[in-house]
């Protein structure tokens, strides 16, 4: 029996794959065999070069991540049974990487658009007064969505304009608080949250209209809603977080200040920050470049 027939056979028997998994499986290996036999090799004798081109020239042709992964599931799959039933001599997969995607840069509202999504919530009621500081803070200070419904009361110094955000792993960091961000937090703890506030205080700023903690959820379902209230372009938490990035890199600031408001652990996650749009890089260089007028 061919190589190929025994591997998926002995999925299915062996391994207990579905059959749609032993289809996906087949169609995925028959490519490989396919692209191999135009370069005159078969399954058995390939070599990593020719595996590494493969998903490559996949890549090329618009294959999506999810895709690749199981093409590469698949081929890797393959090659350990393989060795195992003594059909090649090395596994060419070993030390094979899917092809690194583009990065996509992270999509940033504009300024005007910001400033009217944050200023969009009605503020005569609590859960406004609410919606308004977070979307405040989201904006004003670049917190996570995770950050911002996990703040504490006590998190909060806003006569020092900052504030203690608890990140990724635990680790906490200063983060500036504006002056605005300030003036509608002071509203929203002093008018809002009583309001909201039912039984006991569970200890968090954000509360729901049952005065529990706020989910995640919610912050990302506020937000959808207003853009689509507004007319902009979907956004989601995360875009307000860019935008802040963005909006400080394009007025000047330095990228090591960014990444520690942001509380990056490596400065090449913030560096994607530095991709600007072609207007705003034309202005960097016109004001700072010796030679550009």
């Amino acid at each position: 029996m061919e190589p190929l027939g025994e591997f998926l056979r002995a999925l299915q028997v062996e391994g207990g794959a579905s059959p749609h998994t032993v289809s996906a499986y087949r169609r995925d290996l028959e490519r490989l065999a396919a692209f191999l036999g135009s370069r005159r090799r078969r399954l058995e004798t390939a070599r990593p070069a020719d595996l590494a081109a493969h998903l490559s020239t996949l890549q090329t042709r618009g294959l999506g991540a999810r895709s690749l992964g199981r093409h590469l599931s698949a081929i890797r799959r393959f090659y350990r049974f393989a060795l195992r039933e003594g059909r090649v001599r090395q596994d060419p997969s070993e030390l094979l990487e899917a092809p690194r995607r583009p990065r996509r840069l992270p999509r940033a509202l504009s300024r005007d658009d910001a400033q009217r999504l944050v200023e969009s919530p009605r503020t005569d009621t609590a859960a406004g007064l609410r919606d308004r500081a977070m979307l405040e803070l989201l904006y004003g200070s670049g917190l996570r969505v995770s950050e911002l419904i996990g703040l504490r009361p006590g998190d909060l110094d806003i006569r020092a304009g900052f504030l203690v955000s608890t990140g990724k792993g635990s680790r906490q960091r200063l983060v500036p608080l504006g002056a605005e961000a300030g003036r509608w937090l002071v509203r929203y703890i002093e008018e809002g949250r009583p309001r909201l506030l039912r039984g006991a205080d569970p200890g968090r700023l954000f509360l729901n209209r049952r005065g529990r903690p706020l989910s995640r959820q919610t912050v990302w379902r506020m937000i959808r809603a207003a853009t689509a209230r507004l007319g902009l372009r979907r956004a989601f938490p995360h875009a307000l977080r860019h935008s802040f990035a963005s909006h400080l890199l394009e007025g000047g600031a330095d990228l090591r200040s960014v990444q520690a408001m942001l509380g990056h652990a490596d400065i090449s996650t913030t560096e994607i920050y530095t991709h600007l749009p072609g207007e705003a890089q034309r202005e960097m260089y016109l004001r700072f470049h010796p030679r550009a007028r």
